[in-house]
């Protein structure tokens, strides 16, 4: 996993998630309708929306672990259905924290069933898997507690370990859904934080649901807004110019009708 340039750099030619058109429903009810997506490599996209909007949907179908209704996905290129290489792609799900705390491993033991995408179950791990475990460790700030049990862990820290196992497989792409939740609320804009900087440190492309907008407007560079459908995807810049302009109207002067240059009377 090779450190890239201090600053993230984006590159548009070259799409890591693409849905076209994509719809999903459950029975009689649609949860997303004609949805167009493309994220970038070296993006930090924030996907924000409304209970009930459809967004773990979305992830879910990004993930292959629901199949769209109608409509195409392509990851890095090649099509859902016969894309093999989910290593690429790290995962850490809604309330990853939810788990046995008295399951008995320690930090390090998590973190290694990272490699296992790689390496394949029940085969043997190597110096080199080590290594990886525990650069993963290190880039989220916990390799001095390797060998503590997860169960004695804040919840801060558990939701770290969970992005360490997702990194300790080497993805071009990491995607979190709600990665905050249950999450000590003053150890939130740290969390956030770690992923800019995996972000531009690492060149990892990051795609973040999430409903603390706040806190991800200082760290992500795009914003799509979903409810059933993206009815919003531009720099997070332009979104709060946007929100803004909507919420002051009048901050901004109107506009000007006639020609230029007519006297007044």
């Amino acid at each position: 996993m090779p450190l890239g340039n201090p600053q993230a750099t984006v590159d548009h030619a070259q799409n890591i998630i693409e849905l076209e058109r994509v719809s999903f429903s459950y029975g009689a009810q649609t949860v997303l309708e004609n949805v167009d997506l493309a994220v970038h490599r070296g993006d930090y996209l924030g996907i924000v929306g409304g209970n009930g909007a459809g967004k773990t949907t979305l992830i879910k179908i990004v993930l292959g672990l629901l199949k769209p209704t109608s409509g195409a996905v392509r990851l890095f290129g090649h099509d859902i259905a016969s894309f093999k290489d989910w290593s690429r792609i790290g995962y850490v799900p809604q309330k990853a924290t939810n788990f046995d705390a008295n399951f008995p491993a320690t930090v390090l033991e998590a973190v290694l069933m990272g490699r296992y995408g790689r390496r394949g179950l029940f085969r043997f791990l190597t110096r080199e898997d080590k290594d990886l475990a525990r650069l993963a460790l290190e880039q989220v700030g916990l390799w001095p507690q390797r060998g503590r049990l997860i169960g004695d862990l804040s919840g801060g820290q558990q939701q770290r370990v969970f992005i360490a196992r997702a990194l300790a497989g080497g993805p071009d792409a990491l995607i979190l859904d709600e990665p905050t939740v249950g999450v000590e609320s003053g150890v939130a804009g740290e969390f956030y934080a770690l992923l800019k900087r995996l972000n531009e440190e690492l060149r990892l492309t990051v795609v973040l649901v999430t409903h603390d907008i706040d806190r991800m407007a200082h760290q992500a560079m795009h914003v799509a807004c979903v409810d059933k459908t993206i009815f919003y995807h531009r720099s997070v810049d332009e979104y709060f110019r946007k929100t803004h302009a909507e919420a002051h109207p009048h901050d901004h002067p109107a506009p000007v009708s006639g020609s230029a240059g007519g006297g007044g009377r």
